[in-house]
């Protein structure tokens, strides 16, 4: 369930990403400090200092790394630092790809940043249309999943559905849901036309749960948080929608427009790490289900059930705990 690299691949696996990012004139300051966040609440080796580390070439790593389930966490690592080079040119994304083969490990972030290099943002961009499209409606809640969306207009027996939550009692998941989007002036999904209404309730219900904010850095923090808590194909979706988006910089999701390097801002890297670790503690993933059967029960009780543990800094501006 949580995201977990064996003790004895730890250090192979951090040798092999600082290997895998020292292309042209060496890691960027960007890689190093989410690859060190990440080595220190995710991989849970806060000793480990990555400038002693000696790094690993594409078959050194395959031959220290064996097991199935640590080459492919090791993927979702090495698509992170990817996309957090700026510009990210081709001798990057090679770089990734002779480790990703080493591996034997593939995904669909592979076409992605290759059309992204070598041929253009167009062709990245319908790429990860394509790949979104594929996605969305499989992180629909789940009473929700027979009903259609409608795309062009509002949906108001979904948003009365929702608003009623204001008649649950203080304290619990629903208000607080309602509360997530009068504090961030986000409508309530079906008050607004949009064709992923029923995402977002999903997806909102898991911003409430885990406390992170929608700002840009917890965007990328939640879905990172989702992929540590579980990291199925659908939870590594999220996470390479939001580096496509916040970090890559080159496509818009149908919510948020297209940002570059958000994870280079003051404090981003480390609530990334952070996150990353707080997910893989979880007992359990949340985002995917019944979020209307849990809407009356106490928030505090929604997170103990899955074992969603304090933020590491509740009061940093990421976070409403």
């Amino acid at each position: 369930m949580g995201f977990r690299i064996a003790d004895e691949d730890v250090e192979s696996v951090v040798a092999g990403l600082l290997g895998a990012v020292d292309v042209d004139d060496g890691p960027q300051d960007e890689q190093l400090a989410v690859l060190d966040s990440i080595v220190r609440h995710l991989l849970g080796r806060p000793d480990l200092d990555l400038a002693a580390v000696q790094p690993l070439g594409p078959d050194e790593l395959a031959l220290a790394v064996t097991d199935p389930t640590s080459r492919t966490r090791t993927h979702w690592l090495l698509v992170t630092l990817e996309a957090c080079r700026h510009p990210l040119g081709p001798s990057q994304v090679d770089s990734v790809e002779r480790y990703l083969d080493a591996l034997g490990v593939d995904g669909p972030d592979r076409e992605v940043f290759r059309d992204l290099v070598h041929v253009g943002t167009d062709r990245a961009a319908a790429d990860f249309r394509r790949f979104l499209d594929t996605t969305l409606a499989e992180r629909v809640d789940p009473p929700l999943r027979a009903v259609a969306p409608v795309a062009d207009a509002p949906e108001p027996e979904l948003a009365d559905r929702l608003c009623a939550f204001a008649e649950l009692p203080d304290g619990s998941l629903g208000r607080a849901f309602l509360d997530f989007h009068t504090r961030n002036g986000i409508p309530v999904p079906g008050v607004e036309a949009s064709p992923i209404n029923h995402f977002f309730v999903g997806h909102d219900m898991t911003h409430t749960i885990a406390g992170i904010e929608p700002t840009g850095p917890g965007e990328v923090a939640l879905s990172a948080f989702q992929m540590a808590a579980d990291d199925t194909a659908l939870n590594t979706a999220a996470l390479l929608a939001s580096l496509v988006v916040h970090e890559a910089g080159f496509e818009r999701s149908p919510s948020v427009a297209a940002e570059a390097g958000i994870l280079a801002t003051p404090g981003a890297a480390e609530l990334l790490g952070q996150e990353m670790g707080r997910g893989a503690a979880c007992s359990a993933d949340f985002s995917l289900v019944d979020h209307f059967e849990l809407a009356p029960l106490p928030l505090a009780e929604v997170r103990r059930r899955f074992g969603v543990g304090a933020p590491v800094d509740p009061d940093d501006g990421h976070h409403c705990w």
